[in-house]
């Protein structure tokens, strides 16, 4: 009455007549307008505490009140709290009213409703008095029941109040323990919202630790056992959600995780609970629930099992897959039926707990029993990762990861084809994401945080993919030691072998390199994530166990690959791999990256340095030395390259360790080089690796022999073309090459380190025959095709070509060197040096190294001959080889030349070594035949007459000639027709010789006689012109003149008479030769038919006329005219200095003169 009276205190008259349902009217006119709301609707609160009590009030009308009331607290919640809160008499009146209400009321509308009125005025008001007031007419109520028949509505008040205030949960078991008693009462009272209400309360209790603590013991003596029976027996939906709710708590504490997977600790205690069933296992009840249609039921149940996975695997799971439920095979048959329903978060969730149990599933205990249901599994993931929602898919990858185990696979056979299958589903579902992302690329400096976070979504989801591919490869490498593991054994003998370890092994080399790969380079050039580029460096490492024939071929293309922007240049992945172990493992973190790095580098390396492009591969011992050192060095470098080029130009002591480093450096930067990823200065590189090698000489060290090798191609990579080694450093090489047995070990094939041994005298003279050697023997081209190109359409030369040529021009002498080689060299690599000497003659003409090779070349014939004289065919295989270079240099002389000293010694060796050779050894007399038949026509007549003189005093090649003419007719064992054919010219060239010499005076003597005159008025000349004009003056020369002359008609024209009065001429020898008989010379020349002379004489002649006119001996004018008319007739050839049309030819292997076969 006090609190009716307070509310009533100080009510004017009756006002007019407001909303009838909403006041309450023969009691309103007396209450104070402060209780009334100012807002509509138009409560009054004193009218509510008069009409909700009062039993003559229809519950329709006090039903529409309390939504009223709820209406006006939603809308206008600051104005009701106040209106409430006014007196705090009042206010735990109104609370009591409504939950005496409450309890009275059996339409569940209106409970609920006073239920969510009495929660929104205790959390807004939040007074303790009003909280403790609530709590304490709960438990009073509950106390006071003989039965739990009416508990519904104050129990889920309690559950709901929890929920609000979660600070209840520890005040409730401190101060109203016994509560707990009349819980477990609801609990075992048959009905399911009851039991499904003190469930809920139980959760929200049990959500705070400090509760939890407190009631450890009332869940292990009382609840533990009645609670699992009731789980395992609901049959409501609510009953079972709350239930599950319960145990996702009670699951995030160990005690309870291990009592509740504890099965004799829940039978003990089952025995003296009344209720509960002894046998009941949680693993059986979430199975069933995991099997039942409902997809919030899988899902909460695929929660808790992954709960209770988390705490202990090994110990809990066993548990789950051995259940009286069907095992694993549930749970994918589940995972099947799922993904073909629409629900998301059901996909996310059983793909999590797949992953959970595959991941945590002991390695000792096989989850799969079957093939058959080890490939259900698999093709329920490959449908997982093909989805196009990306959270399901990133949850597959990692189901995916965990599915790849040896344990879970090694049920024969191993189904490497649906291996495969799910593999590539895995990479075209992340190729896809990361092509739509590209394709999306935002625009513009704001959407800059959208293509952030897009970056980072992919980085994520490629990482997922890589680790999943990663597991893959670990499964192949575990395979290699199972013998059952290896092939199909069910499959048919004739079937092809698609289904095995090896295919599939392949299937990863040619996945990671079509897929892989290039996902992983375009990731990085946008950003760099250390964890992503050590799984994918393990990959790579991994794949050269897993294909072990491949490796090096693997590692060369990884090599050779351009990597795309990310360091602005091409680039390898040696330098990628420096770049990362720099940038992110200098400061001694991400140590595992820089191990992966480290290992990478160091198989790479030994793979690439095993088998190079075109040398042999070094030894056991030199790859074992390498090996250990690349194993030291490579975990230390983690500098960026201008470091390392100033840690290997260091000239200070150096100790084991950071030598064994520069080592590393320095192979590092060899390899990349070679595959031409040149990622340092070439001019810094060459300096350091000077520094380097003079510091090793410096502390009396000798490197490795690949360390020198490298350093060796470094430098002559390096070299530029204008910057040479100074003597000193080219000392120190020579010194280092000389405790090397063959230079085979250090020598890498390219045409920059042949220019580097050739380059420099001390190396050429020492080591130019063995590294010619070596460039022929691994050169691979063959020059052939370019022996009969004309100059007109020469094409272009291979690049190593260019580099020999530039030598021969610029250093003669290594035509010796590469005569000897001809000679003395395996026959493949004396047909390499032929074909490039051919070339080179060919395509240089201008280049007069004749008499050097034909000099050289009689050394050679003299020394076989000497030391093979009874039979020079046996002697060396590449003589014919030399002889057709022999025949080759007579043919690029187009004009008549005179046969010196060393032509004729040839002409007599070569006639010598065709006498001692059969007419079987057509390889050796083709050539010499081509060769001395050249040498016949190829020269002046007086020429001509010699070289005739020394081959017909050849006894053996004559009979050799008349053995062969003998052979013309026979039918069998006959030589080449092209052999006959050169025996029969050069026999005819002998015949003409032998005839034209019974027509005329021999004139070997007049040439002998002008010849000697003319050296020595030369050499006089040159040291005193007096005496050299007192000789050519005396009068025994004119004597000499006209002895000459008498020879015959016209003996003027021979060439030597002609340069003799050339040579009077030049000295002012008027008293030998006059001006009268120079007329007379001039008459028979107008006289004579100028084109019958040969060249050799035209060209006498002409200098002879060239002689009078700078001399200006003639004042007759008619006697110029004469001398003018007469050079004006002289041939063009002879006058312009034009060469002559070539009349020498080879012909099918057979050397002909077209002037000796015309006449």
């Amino acid at each position: 009455m006090a609190v009716r009276q307070a509310a009533t205190a100080g009510t004017p008259g009756p006002r007019r007549e407001e909303e009838a349902a909403l006041l309450f009217e023969r009691a309103h006119y007396r209450h104070d307008p402060r209780w009334l709301l100012p807002v509509t609707p138009r409560l009054c609160l004193a009218c509510a505490l008069e009409l909700l009590p009062d039993p003559g009030v229809s519950l329709v009308r006090k039903k529409h009140m309390l939504s009223c009331f709820q209406d006006a607290l939603v809308r206008h919640t600051s104005l009701v709290t106040q209106l409430v809160s006014q007196d705090q008499r009042v206010c735990i009146h109104f609370i009591s009213v409504l939950f005496g209400l409450l309890c009275s009321m059996e339409d569940g509308s209106v409970t609920n409703l006073c239920i969510e009125v009495l929660i929104q005025i205790t959390t807004h008001l939040k007074l303790e008095q009003t909280i403790h007031c609530l709590l304490d007419e709960c438990h009073k109520e509950l106390c006071n029941m003989p039965s739990m028949r009416g508990s519904l509505a104050t129990l889920t008040l309690l559950g709901k109040l929890v929920d609000a205030i979660p600070a209840l949960a520890d005040e409730l078991v401190m101060e109203h323990g016994n509560l707990m008693e009349h819980l477990l009462r609801g609990l075992v009272y048959p009905s399911e919202g009851i039991q499904a209400s003190v469930c809920y309360l139980y959760g929200k209790l049990y959500s705070s630790p400090v509760a939890a603590e407190m009631l450890s013991g009332h869940f292990r003596e009382k609840l533990f056992p009645l609670f699992l029976s009731i789980l395992d027996g609901a049959q409501t939906k609510e009953l079972q959600i709350n239930c599950l709710g319960l145990l996702r708590q009670l699951l995030k504490y160990d005690l309870f995780v291990s009592m509740i997977m504890n099965q004799d600790g829940m039978e003990e205690s089952a025995k003296n609970i009344e209720g509960s069933s002894g046998n009941t296992s949680l693993p059986l009840v979430l199975k069933k629930l995991l099997l039942s249609r409902d997809e919030t039921l899988q899902v909460a149940s695929a929660h808790c099992i992954t709960a209770v996975l988390v705490h202990s695997p090994a110990k809990h799971a066993p548990a789950f897959i051995h259940a009286d439920i069907p095992g694993i095979e549930a749970v994918v048959r589940s995972l099947q039926g799922s993904l073909k329903m629409n629900n998301i978060e059901l996909h996310k969730q059983g793909l999590l707990l797949f992953a959970e149990i595959l991941t945590r599933q002991p390695e000792e205990i096989k989850l799969f029993t079957s093939s058959a249901m080890c490939r259900d599994a698999g093709r329920a993931l490959q449908e997982a990762v093909s989805s196009p929602v990306l959270e399901v898919a990133a949850e597959a990858l990692k189901a995916t990861s965990a599915f790849l185990r040896k344990d879970h696979q090694s049920t024969p056979p191993v189904q490497y084809g649906e291996l495969r299958a799910l593999l590539e589903a895995m990479l075209n579902r992340c190729a896809e994401f990361s092509q739509t992302l590209l394709s999306r690329r935002p625009l513009g400096h704001a959407s800059s945080r959208d293509s952030e976070k897009a970056i980072l979504q992919r980085g994520k989801f490629l990482l997922s993919t890589l680790e999943g591919f990663r597991s893959a490869c670990r499964l192949a490498i575990e395979f290699q030691s199972e013998p059952s593991a290896q092939e199909n054994p069910f499959t048919a003998p004739s079937a092809k072998k698609e289904d095995t370890l090896e295919a599939f092994s392949e299937f990863l080399l040619s996945a990671c390199d079509s897929l892989c790969i290039p996902m992983v380079m375009r990731h990085l050039e946008q950003t760099t994530h250390p964890a992503l580029m050590e799984v994918f460096l393990s990959i790579l490492h991994n794949l050269f166990v897993i294909v072990p024939h491949m490796k090096e071929k693997f590692s060369k293309k990884l090599e050779d690959l351009v990597l795309g922007r990310w360091m602005r240049a091409s680039s390898s992945f040696i330098r990628l791999t420096l770049e990362l172990k720099a940038r992110f493992c200098s400061d001694l973190s991400h140590s595992a990256l820089n191990q992966v790095c480290s290992n990478f580098l160091y198989y790479m390396c030994l793979n690439l340095l095993s088998a190079p492009e075109k040398t042999g591969p070094p030894s056991k011992e030199e790859l074992s030395a390498v090996s250990e050192l690349l194993q030291h060095g490579l975990p230390q470098i983690s500098s960026r390259s201008p470091e390392s080029l100033a840690f290997l130009s260091d000239r200070q002591y150096m100790e084991g360790a950071a030598r064994q480093r520069q080592y590393c450096i320095l192979l590092l930067f060899y390899l990349a080089y070679i595959h031409e990823d040149r990622f340092v200065s070439e001019a810094e590189l060459f300096e350091a690796v000077q520094s380097f090698l003079l510091s090793l000489q410096d502390q009396g060290e000798r490197p490795p022999l690949v360390v020198f090798k490298a350093s060796i191609y470094l430098l002559a990579i390096c070299q530029d073309k204008d910057n040479t080694l100074r003597e000193t450093m080219v000392s120190a090489i020579r010194k280092f090459l000389e405790g090397i047995p063959d230079l085979q070990l250090v020598y890498t094939h390219h045409p920059l380190l042949l220019r580097f041994f050739l380059l420099y005298p001390e190396l050429m003279s020492r080591y130019g025959h063995h590294v010619l050697e070596l460039w022929f023997f691994w050169e691979d081209s063959s020059y052939e095709e370019l022996d009969d190109v004309t100059s007109a359409g020469q094409p272009a030369l291979p690049a190593s070509l260019v580099v020999l040529f530039q030598l021969l021009r610029s250093i003669p002498s290594i035509l010796l060197i590469l005569l000897d080689l001809i000679y003395s060299s395996p026959v493949d690599t004396a047909h390499k040096v032929l074909n490039s000497l051919r070339t080179f003659l060919r395509r240089n003409e201008d280049i007069q190294v004749g008499g050097l090779i034909r000099g050289h070349f009689l050394l050679i014939l003299q020394r076989l001959l000497v030391e093979h004289g009874a039979s020079p065919s046996g002697a060396s295989g590449n003589l014919p080889l030399l002889l057709s270079l022999l025949s080759l240099m007579q043919l690029r002389n187009v004009s008549e030349q005179e046969l010196d000293s060393v032509a004729m010694k040839l002409l007599h060796q070569v006639s010598k070594l065709c006498g001692k050779c059969s007419p079987t050894d057509v390889d050796i007399l083709q050539p010499s035949f081509n060769f001395l038949y050249w040498s016949l026509h190829q020269t002046t007549p007086s020429s001509q007459k010699r070289a005739a003189a020394v081959l017909l005093s050849s006894t053996g090649l004559m009979e050799l000639l008349e053995k062969m003419l003998a052979l013309t007719l026979a039918k069998a064992d006959s030589p080449r027709t092209a052999l006959l054919c050169s025996a029969w010219l050069l026999t005819a060239s002998f015949s003409a010789q032998q005839h034209k010499g019974s027509l005329q005076k021999d004139p070997l003597l007049s040439q002998a006689c002008v010849g000697c005159l003319e050296a020595l008025l030369d050499y006089l000349d040159a040291r005193s012109p007096d005496i050299a004009l007192h000789v050519a003056s005396q009068p025994w020369n004119r004597f000499l003149l006209f002895t000459l002359l008498d020879a015959g008609e016209n003996s003027f024209l021979r060439p030597e008479i002609l340069r003799l009065m050339t040579l009077f001429m030049r000295y002012r020898s008027s008293s030998v030769l006059s001006h009268e008989e120079v007329g007379d010379v001039l008459q028979g020349v107008a006289l004579a038919d100028l084109s019958t002379l040969s060249n050799t004489t035209l060209q006498a002649l002409h200098g002879f006329f060239q002689q009078l006119q700078s001399m200006g001996h003639l004042a007759d004018h008619s006697m110029a005219q004469t001398l003018q008319a007469s050079l004006e007739g002289l041939p063009p050839s002879t006058s312009s200095g034009q060469p002559p049309l070539q009349d020498m030819l080879c012909l099918g292997g057979v050397a002909v003169s077209l002037s000796h076969i015309r006449n």
